[in-house]
């Protein structure tokens, strides 16, 4: 009996190891990765605000729409900023992503962007246009913390 009881004792002890061992195992991350998120920070060009702007409700917005529409991004959006100095962004684009996977899709992403802005060589135009009205400051990756 006395036996019986330590071995009762010994296995009651050994599950409440492993219980409170997976329970700490569990909570070892308060957080989940979340999205990722693609800043570029753009200084726009004196006087050149309203052609850019222009850009962005045509060219920008039709690319970013069919990217959604493919699956490739999750959303876009635009920001205003506050430059504190010369050398300061005024304009944030800002592209999310469901993971960084998902930065892996440029194939796809060339696709859809011939489908709507054209040839290479057509986007190369493009772009050189757009260097008369802004210039790309440089661009960041950031990744959403959710907190549980």
């Amino acid at each position: 009996m006395k036996r019986m009881n330590t071995a009762i004792r010994f296995t009651l002890g050994c599950i409440l190891c492993s219980l409170m061992l997976s329970a700490s195992g569990q909570d070892a991350k308060s957080y989940k990765e979340g999205p990722v998120t693609e800043l570029s920070y753009i200084k726009i060009k004196s006087g050149k605000f309203d052609d850019y702007m222009k850009f962005l409700d045509t060219s920008y917005k039709a690319l970013m729409e069919e990217n959604k529409k493919a699956g490739l991004i999750l959303g876009y959006k635009v920001y205003a900023a506050q430059a504190r100095s010369p050398r300061e962004a005024d304009l944030i684009l800002a592209t999310t992503y469901a993971n960084m996977a998902a930065l892996d899709k440029a194939d796809e992403g060339e696709a859809v962007a011939v489908k709507v802005l054209g040839s290479s060589d057509a986007q190369n135009k493009a772009t050189m246009a757009r260097e008369a009205m802004r210039e790309v400051l440089g661009s960041e990756l950031i990744r959403e913390l959710i907190l549980k």
